[in-house]
């Protein structure tokens, strides 16, 4: 799994992560998919409809964030590193992707999404292939049924990877509890938002939480957190990273909002107003409808019918509410850069850390 010749040190900047994960992910999927040939066709057909959903496009964020966390936590302890080797830790920050892999192939079945990167999501891939093979029963529900069990498969792989990344046991053992903390609190996301857009809560304060549970913790808080834990950093430390990642997330989740509803598809390989069709209840759409009157009332109306998308669209940004989101974006990314900055790491990491967070929260894609 591990690569000798591959040039990777504890210094290498963040910008070289998504590159080499890439690679790592690779790797990893050519040598599990010699382990499906034998079972079978529709084994290898799966397997290969996982691995185009990986491999196929994603910023690599969690992972990069993780490479942050153990760059950072090496900064800040005076701990040995001669058992961190650099190429075992390509491997556990590259595992990251595998769960993120399963909460959007799972995510996609929650919301009804057809595409996804700008390509039919995986469930849709599956239900193409049942329905041109003529296979018997019903195309949508295999396809549901076997995108569901690829990313079991993903999630699966993630412990798989992290476990075995070559780290020694009581190093991998450092981040057991943060790593099984992240595994709850995205599940438990996802929970919250099937509850939240089922009951029809106009809570601000339920949206919010979605957002840090759902997004903000596995995206950013805890790979930071995870990556420090590695290098034994200090209890003061991993909090200040916390917080840095729950600031970061938030924002980035909102831009994500804000993209469901006034993004260009042609840049989000995402339906335009997808998230007003689908009748997502996030917390730019709550906000609209925390503003009250008539176009409230429209709002609610047609918000899940996948009409009127453009009159929506007007009442969201009449009621104050996209303007509210970009000023709750600000002040997130503010007081991450300000924690940044105090932080008193390398000038280098700080850099960097400051360009990934703007680059994530005033994203257009």
């Amino acid at each position: 799994m591990n690569n000798p010749g591959a040039q990777w040190h504890l210094d290498s900047p963040l910008s070289d992560v998504p590159k080499a994960v890439h690679g790592r992910l690779a790797s990893y999927l050519a040598e599990s998919t010699s382990e499906f040939q034998h079972i079978g066709t529709p084994a290898t057909t799966s397997m290969n409809v996982l691995k185009d959903f990986i491999m196929g496009g994603g910023k690599r964020v969690r992972s990069t964030f993780a490479w942050a966390g153990i760059r950072a936590g090496l900064e800040s302890t005076s701990a040995p590193v001669d058992e961190l080797d650099t190429e075992s830790l390509l491997t556990a920050i590259s595992a990251f992707e595998f769960i993120q892999a399963c909460a959007l192939i799972h995510d996609d079945i929650v919301d009804q999404s057809d595409t996804r990167r700008g390509h039919p999501t995986a469930h849709r891939r599956f239900e193409a292939i049942h329905r041109e093979s003529g296979w018997h029963g019903d195309s949508h529900h295999y396809g549901i049924s076997q995108a569901i069990l690829c990313g079991d498969l993903a999630f699966s792989w993630a412990d798989d990877m992290f476990n075995s990344c070559g780290l020694p046991p009581h190093i991998v053992h450092r981040a057991r509890d943060p790593w099984r903390a992240m595994r709850t609190e995205v599940i438990s996301g996802q929970i919250l938002d099937l509850a939240v857009e089922a009951n029809g809560s106009e809570s601000v304060s339920d949206a919010m939480d979605v957002i840090t549970y759902k997004t903000a913790s596995y995206t950013v808080a805890r790979p930071l957190h995870i990556g420090a834990a590695l290098t034994g950093a200090s209890q003061a430390t991993v909090d200040l990273l916390r917080g840095v990642g729950h600031d970061i997330g938030v924002a980035f989740q909102l831009r994500d909002d804000q993209l469901g509803v006034f993004g260009d598809p042609s840049v989000t390989g995402k339906p335009a107003g997808d998230d007003l069709r689908t009748g997502k209840r996030t917390t730019l759409i709550n906000l609209a409808l925390a503003a009250g009157g008539t176009g409230a009332d429209e709002l609610r109306r047609w918000l899940g019918t996948g009409e009127q998308v453009d009159l929506m669209r007007t009442i969201i940004t009449d009621s104050g509410a996209q303007q509210q989101v970009e000023d709750l974006i600000e002040s997130h990314a503010n007081r991450a850069s300000s924690a940044i900055s105090s932080a008193g790491l390398s000038p280098q990491l700080t850099d960097e850390l400051m360009a990934l967070s703007t680059t994530l929260t005033h994203r257009t894609f």
